[in-house]
């Protein structure tokens, strides 16, 4: 699992490679990823939008921006979270998430809560020891 938290909200991201979605031989690797945002801080605050920085084992940056999160823009009171499932193909058997989350609160102030860097890695990889 992998954790950050900016400004009382904590971002927990658990990916795992999807055997079932993936095709190695026509370089499809599909990897899920479970969300979970908690709410630790005093004050309500919605999710607006997310920004994803996806690279590939390659190095090839994919910026996502987008609206909320799978159809929703939750509000979270203090003490409050929202969990959520979503994927990411790639044509590399590995690579790396990173991004943010646009908040805003109940006063209109908006910030940027941070989503971890994590990284997608299949069975499939090619491993090199030096």
């Amino acid at each position: 699992m992998y954790k950050a938290e900016t400004r009382g909200i904590t971002v927990t991201v658990e990916p795992r490679f999807v055997e079932e979605e993936s095709s190695p031989g026509e370089s499809r690797y599909f990897f899920a990823y479970t969300v979970e945002i908690v709410n630790n801080g005093s004050e309500q605050v919605q999710l607006r939008s997310r920004h994803w920085r996806i690279i590939d084992g390659r190095g090839t940056c994919q910026e996502v921006r987008g609206a909320g999160v799978v159809g929703k823009q939750p509000v979270l009171e203090p003490g409050e979270s929202f969990s959520y499932t979503s994927g990411c193909p790639l044509t590399t058997p590995d690579g790396l998430m990173a991004g943010s989350y646009t908040m805003a609160t109940v006063g209109g102030e908006s910030f940027e809560a941070e989503i971890p860097a994590f990284s997608l890695d299949s069975p499939h990889m090619r491993r090199v020891v030096h």
